[in-house]
């Protein structure tokens, strides 16, 4: 068996181990989608005149993704610096990349259970979500956004020291641009200028390309403008990651 796909397993088992986090990964999404599906169900946006939960459920549908995405790489990153599992690791022939892909592989297969459950309860008539033809457009979306938030997420557990830091900075991070980027408000029903500051952050992005591929808004421009920005995200926060990463604290 080969490093990658041994790190890949011990991945995979610990995750499906820790019934806590396996059940708040997916049940902390639906718990929003619930909320605000409840509360605007019938009601229609007034600058639009779209159903809200065609901004709720893609919007927070993203948020789940890429908060998964930060949060599952950082905390582990965090985890394996602090108990020396990296430097161990360090120590025999496997490299940086093979301990990168088995998490991305990892949260590659979790982003798309959660957007299949996600969506899956979005459709049920208590909430109303209709999917346009262009759905299938959202899985290169979804893997894009997860690949960008799980590079930032390296960055975030390279430099974090203790689980309150990493849920810290995390916060930080996800929660404004939550907010910024449409996921719980539409953008639409925003001033002008937060609508431009919202461009800065790829879950915008995530957003709208999630979005116009399940509900058909935007088209297919706004899901290859999606990907090309997160394409770009991606590069530029991974290239930050690799040089920044760190096998040990004392490094």
């Amino acid at each position: 068996m080969s490093a990658y796909a041994a790190l890949s397993q011990a991945g995979y088992r610990a995750y499906t181990r820790d019934k806590t986090t396996l059940f708040f990964t997916f049940a902390f999404p639906l718990l929003f989608l619930v909320v605000f599906g409840l509360i605007f169900h019938g009601q229609n946006v007034e600058e639009s005149g779209k159903p809200y939960i065609n901004y709720i459920a893609p919007g927070v549908l993203s948020w789940g993704v890429a908060n998964a995405a930060v949060f599952g790489v950082g905390f582990v990153l965090m985890q394996w610096r602090r108990d020396d599992i990296l430097r161990l690791i360090r120590m025999t022939p496997v490299r940086l990349p093979a301990v990168l892909g088995s998490r991305y592989v990892l949260a590659i297969g979790i982003g798309i259970v959660q957007a299949v459950l996600f969506v899956c309860v979005a459709l049920l008539p208590s909430f109303g979500l209709s999917l346009a033809s262009s759905w299938p457009l959202a899985l290169p979306v979804l893997v894009l956004g997860i690949t960008a938030f799980l590079a930032v997420g390296v960055v975030v557990g390279t430099y974090a020291k203790t689980p309150e830091a990493v849920a810290a900075v995390a916060n930080c991070l996800m929660i404004p641009m939550a907010f910024l980027s449409g996921s719980f408000f539409p953008l639409d029903a925003m001033p002008g200028w937060m609508q431009s500051l919202s461009r800065v952050f790829p879950l915008r992005y995530l957003n709208d390309g999630i979005s116009a591929a399940l509900t058909g808004s935007g088209g297919s421009g706004t899901i290859a403008t999606s990907c090309a920005v997160l394409a770009a995200f991606a590069l530029v926060f991974g290239a930050i990651a690799l040089k920044t990463f760190r096998w040990s604290d004392k490094s």
